[in-house]
């Protein structure tokens, strides 16, 4: 049976482990130590957005990242999905669909009217997990620069 629910501190090293599997599929540097301190934030901040963890038959099966942010285009209040992941072990079995549905609701609750997301072009599984609960590419190149 899966289950999402907000993350609390007990969770940081669950999902810490996570993120490991997470950044290396991503290919983005993690170091363990510094995201430590940047995870136990976002759990103990709801202002900043939150941290879903989500379970199969109780055991953890994967996690998600939603951070806030406003835009006058969207009415006000958006959210960004920086993250989303689900233990090899329980994907193909709708867990990423259960997984999305949970953040889209998380969202929603906190009052965002639009939630955003970055996937990269390669990823074929989480792109079709997307285009199929409705997110559609935006006629928009997201582009970042680091700052200090």
């Amino acid at each position: 049976m899966f289950a999402a629910r907000a993350a609390t501190d007990d969770d940081l090293e669950t999902i810490l482990t996570m993120m490991a599997d997470f950044n290396a599929l991503e290919a983005i540097a993690f170091d363990r130590a510094a995201f430590a301190p940047r995870l136990g934030q976002l759990v103990g901040d709801r202002a900043l957005g939150g941290v879903l963890l989500f379970s199969v038959d109780g055991a953890a099966a994967g996690y998600a990242i939603v951070t806030w942010g406003w835009d006058l285009e969207f009415a006000g209040r958006d959210a960004f999905l920086t993250e989303l992941y689900v233990v090899a072990a329980r994907r193909g079995q709708g867990v990423g669909r259960a997984a999305l549905a949970a953040a889209e609701a998380f969202a929603q609750a906190g009052g965002a009217h639009a939630l955003h997301l970055l996937v990269r072009h390669e990823n074929a599984p989480a792109r079709a997990l997307y285009d199929g609960a409705g997110f559609a590419a935006q006629p928009r190149l997201v582009m970042t620069k680091l700052l200090g």
